[in-house]
């Protein structure tokens, strides 16, 4: 994945930033959006993503810039509503 670490909103905010190996993506208030480690030019791992209120909206993983391993998504309440399984970026059937 190609990520352009000088791109920034209209207001000057920083749209991402890359602190060793963990890449973070803002919101164009700076609030964190997303963040996970970016490894060779790939996010890896396991990531966070945010709502723009600041709260845990999903939990993924990646291996080579592809969904692997399990994704779990949350309602406002941090409810599970959504969690599935993927392989090498196609979701595996349940």
């Amino acid at each position: 994945m190609e990520i352009d670490l000088t791109k920034t909103y209209a207001n000057g905010q920083r749209v991402c930033a890359l602190n060793d190996t963990t890449l973070t993506f803002f919101y164009k208030t700076g609030q964190m959006k997303a963040q996970g480690p970016f490894v060779e030019g790939m996010m890896e791992r396991t990531w966070e993503f945010y709502r723009y209120d600041g709260t845990l909206w999903q939990t993924g993983n990646f291996k080579n810039d592809l969904k692997h391993g399990r994704w779990t998504r949350y309602d406002r309440d941090g409810v599970v509503e959504y969690d599935e399984e993927f392989h090498e970026g196609k979701q595996v059937k349940k």
